[in-house]
């Protein structure tokens, strides 16, 4: 195998297929990216963790086909380093590649190929998203999946698909996040249900999702596990399903309010930040809302303390809530609107934050984060 490739374009492909590479492989070769040179002037790099594949093409200059594995961290990190503006000459020599870039020369092991897994067959496409929607939904919704390992099934993000119309929705127990949003599928009646790992996603939308459309394919794997596949330009990326029966969380979304206020997304991230500075672990933020303004407390007794009022609307009784710091900002950093809207019925019972354009406008209700406030002990 002999290939010239420009150094940039090496090292964004590599750092892409690169990226999601398991720490503490099962399996030796599964730490390797397989590099393909093929006739038609293109190179392809690959890795696979038998959860996870990722493929990208490159355009080379390819003196002689042929396939090697090598260690994919250390590839990406000379790719990354290399001197720029120059070309890279990569070459197989006995069981090693060489690789040059104008003075640097590296010789890397070659691992064996023979027994790198065969990557799952791409499904055939589902539809496609506009790439910004499909990152912004991800993130706006993966911050509630489940982070830990007791119940796998909550760090997935459940993805619901009825004709034009996408639902996504992750949970942890203690928030719940709601995104809906239009897509293009293949055809009109498309009904798909599918369990993704949120971290997998929240990846390939970071990935993907820059610019253009994403074409998502939902189908099964060789042992008939259920397969997620997304596809943008030449890069090309699947991931296993979870499995299992998503609880039916939708339910928790409350149907009226009691109270309703309005504060400027932006006043009340920077208030919170700075009240939950003396917030020790697990200790709450409260929130108490009056007429004109809410005020944002932290600490109580011989703790530090801390407090700030910011400017609300308030359209209701007054109420005296507390929420976890961090699950609050999260939600109020997802909304991507001015305003934020608070829905309470009570003040122990989940709150709904949405968000809005004008101060006195509709909320946006695409998107939808349910909140347990913490019980006060004083």
């Amino acid at each position: 195998m002999k290939f010239r490739v420009e150094r940039d374009v090496l090292a964004e492909a590599v750092t892409w297929v690169a990226r999601g590479l398991p720490m503490r492989p099962a399996v030796p070769v599964l730490a390797g990216v397989l590099i393909d040179a093929g006739t038609d002037g293109t190179v392809t790099l690959s890795a696979f963790d038998y959860e996870v594949s990722a493929r990208i093409t490159v355009t080379a200059e390819v003196a002689e086909p042929g396939t090697v594995l090598v260690l994919g961290k250390l590839l990406s990190e000379i790719a990354r380093n290399l001197p720029a503006d120059k070309p890279v000459d990569i070459a197989t020599d006995g069981s090693k590649v060489q690789v040059t870039c104008g003075s640097s020369r590296f010789a890397l092991l070659q691992m064996p190929a023979s027994d790198y897994p065969t990557l799952p067959t791409q499904p055939e496409a589902s539809g496609t998203i506009d790439g910004a929607t499909f990152a912004q939904a991800v993130s706006q919704v993966a911050v509630a999946a489940d982070r830990g390992d007791t119940l796998p099934i909550l760090t997935g993000v459940r993805v619901e698909i009825e004709g034009d119309k996408v639902t996504f929705l992750a949970t942890d127990r203690y928030r719940l996040a709601m995104r809906e949003f239009t897509w293009n599928p293949a055809a009109a009646d498309a009904s798909h249900i599918a369990l993704i790992p949120a971290r997998t996603l929240s990846e390939t939308a970071r990935s993907l999702g820059s610019g253009g459309s994403v074409a998502v394919a939902l189908g099964q794997a060789a042992g008939g596990d259920g397969l997620v596949g997304f596809e943008a330009g030449q890069r090309h990326s699947t991931s296993r399903l979870l499995d299992g029966e998503y609880p039916k969380v939708a339910k928790i979304f409350p149907a009226t309010s009691e109270i309703e206020a309005v504060v400027k997304t932006s006043d009340l991230i920077e208030a919170v930040k700075r009240v939950a500075l003396v917030a020790e672990r697990n200790t709450p933020v409260r929130l108490k809302f009056t007429s004109g303004q809410v005020d944002i407390e932290a600490g109580t007794g011989d703790d530090a303390q801390a407090s700030e009022a910011v400017e609300a609307t308030l359209d209701g009784a007054d109420i005296d809530i507390a929420f976890n710091p961090g699950f609050l900002l999260d939600g109020l950093g997802a909304l991507h609107t001015p305003y934020a809207r608070f829905s309470f019925t009570a003040a122990l019972k989940p709150a709904m934050l949405t968000g809005q354009a004008e101060v006195d406008g509709s909320p946006e209700l695409s998107y939808r984060y349910v909140l347990q406030p913490v019980r006060l002990t004083s």
